[in-house]
């Protein structure tokens, strides 16, 4: 049985999901649908691929994880030791 949903959301982004569902020949409709489909079950954890799992502990945190701005000083600095 299917039911009306209404949703409320700002124009351009209901403008940019109708051209997109559009270009792939399906009803928005279809596509949100589509999407609700692959939503996870609550009471399931989410199961990871095969290659996904594989990467599961691939890179040991060696601390603190740098900010934007620690990144580009680091880089900055690298830059200055390469061209002095």
């Amino acid at each position: 049985m299917q039911t009306k949903l209404t949703l409320r959301l700002d124009e351009t982004l209901i403008a940019k999901a109708k051209n997109w569902a559009k270009s792939r020949n399906v009803s928005l409709s279809e596509a949100v649908a589509e999407f609700f489909e692959h939503l996870p079950e609550p009471d399931r954890p989410l199961q990871l691929s095969t290659w996904t799992q594989s990467l599961v502990g691939a890179i040991k945190a060696t601390g603190e994880i740098p900010n934007d701005e620690a990144l580009r000083e680091e880089y900055i600095d690298y830059l200055e030791a390469k061209y002095q």
